[in-house]
């Protein structure tokens, strides 16, 4: 029970983070959104969640995951019925910025919340599954879902929907998880840690966003980024120093846990960017309508869903979270380098699904292992910042992504619409172009597992712990 409403609550607010996607066109014009102003709709929501991730993760140890996860439904359940009855483009992106914050509180705890709860390593495999599916499918099951509700209720509804499943999951959660007390803030309120970790991580989305607009050359872009780099070796100097961190450095000690982060950036990187381009390709090239588009997707999260769900807690048991990790990125590589050739006259059955098949079969067995490694931590009182901290490794993944592979398939697009190719050709050529970049990143990602994480030289069970501190034992 406890596992299903941990995965409920984080699929509604994953799920928030693509399902509006579709309903852009309706919004604005609803709303009277300008094209600039429209992109603030998603952005608001991407930089107060990205940017508060590992906050949340740190203070679900300082105050309780438990507590810090009901707070964050409540106010991303309040924030989506505002947005649902939002009436003006200034009041719809001031809640979405809102929504983003509750996201960061629950989201960032759930997984930690879950590594405590499922201490045997069969039965941690098989949770570890299910979250890496709602990790892994849910983006893509808010395109079908944006689509679905978009088309037949109103795009108000792409928030609306979040309200009765938002305050079920509260509900829920109060009566049927179990919690621990966390440390309390005297352990680790590092406010200073906070201010700069926090401003950081906003402007260094908010720099990848708006780089779009710049171009990564341009002195703003530039600017920018230096600033935002410099506040976060700001924050690493300080916690270096702290006496009582907001990130305990000792966890990057871990080869498993950062090499783990690492991948997870740069397989998300690619991933995100290749989503936004098929979207596009699909309406743009193909001439999909927004629900088709929506629906187009669907082969992804069902494999995704067979494989994770019934088979990735098996294989991760059998032959160890590394080789499985290996092989599913070979196999995404392969799908997104399928995708590289697509044509401008493509079919969808022959040159869009056996990628999807193929992405999904990867990212199914692929996910849960990494889950898993990522928060290979020794010590419960840092499940929370662990937590935090692979949840920011996505988002700011996503972002990255995303901005680079949209500016790479703009950038070779208009060259050659100046060219004086064909619409259909030059928007094809620049997709081709990003999931060849996509591919490259996890192939990138596939050397940094095959020779930073290391397989243990035991035949331990995955999730195997030191015996517990006298304080951890009594708080347990």
């Amino acid at each position: 029970m406890a596992l299903g409403i941990l995965c409920t609550g984080n699929l509604m607010i994953i799920l928030d983070g693509s399902i509006v996607t579709v309903a852009l066109p309706t919004i604005q014009q609803d709303l009277g959104f300008t094209q600039s102003g429209l992109a603030w709709v998603v952005n608001s929501y991407l930089i107060a969640f990205a940017g508060l991730l590992l906050l949340s993760g740190r203070l679900g140890d300082l105050l309780g995951s438990k507590q810090v996860f009901i707070v964050g439904l409540v106010v991303f359940t309040a924030a989506s019925l505002a947005c649902g009855v939002a009436s003006t483009p200034w009041a719809l992106v001031t809640f979405r910025f809102v929504q983003g914050v509750g996201g960061a509180l629950a989201s960032a705890v759930a997984l930690g919340m879950i590594i405590t709860l499922f201490q045997n390593a069969a039965e941690r495999a098989k949770a570890l599954a299910v979250y890496a599916f709602v990790a892994a499918a849910g983006s893509s099951l808010g395109l079908i879902l944006g689509g679905v509700l978009t088309q037949s209720l109103g795009w108000e509804w792409v928030f609306l929907v979040n309200v009765p499943i938002g305050a079920a999951a509260i509900v829920l959660t109060l009566r049927s998880v179990p919690g621990l007390p966390g440390i309390g803030l005297r352990e680790g309120a590092d406010v200073a840690g906070s201010l700069l970790v926090t401003g950081g991580l906003m402007l260094l989305v908010f720099t990848i966003i708006k780089a779009d607009d710049y171009t990564w050359g341009d002195a703003r872009t530039l600017g920018l980024l230096a600033a935002s780099l410099g506040m976060l070796a700001a924050f690493v100097v300080r916690q270096a120093r702290a006496a009582k961190p907001l990130l305990p450095l000792h966890i990057f000690r871990s080869r498993t846990i950062s090499g783990a982060n690492v991948i997870m950036l740069l397989m998300v990187a690619g991933l995100f960017g290749f989503q936004f381009c098929t979207a596009l390709y699909l309406q743009n090239v193909l001439g999909f309508d927004a629900l088709r588009t929506g629906l187009a997707f669907l082969p992804a999260p069902v494999t995704i869903a067979v494989v994770s769900l019934g088979f990735a807690a098996r294989l991760n048991q059998r032959f160890g979270a590394r080789p499985v990790l290996l092989g599913g990125l070979l196999l995404v590589a392969v799908a997104l380098a399928l995708l590289a050739r697509v044509p401008s006259d493509g079919r969808y059955l022959v040159d869009i699904v056996p990628a999807f098949v193929l992405l999904g079969l990867g990212f199914g067995a692929a996910m849960p292992a990494l889950m898993g490694q990522a928060m290979a931590v020794t010590s419960p009182t840092d499940a929370g910042v662990a937590s935090g901290l692979v949840n920011t490794t996505q988002q700011v993944g996503a972002s990255l992504g995303t901005a680079v592979l949209a500016t790479v398939a703009a950038s070779r697009t208009a060259s050659l619409l100046a060219d004086r190719h064909s619409q259909a050709d030059a928007l094809t050529s620049g997709f081709r172009l990003a999931y060849t970049l996509s591919a490259a990143f996890v192939v990138v990602s596939l050397l940094v597992a095959a020779f930073v994480l290391r397989t243990p030289r035991t035949a331990k069970p995955a999730d195997a712990e030191p015996a517990p501190s006298d304080a951890s034992a009594a708080r347990s």
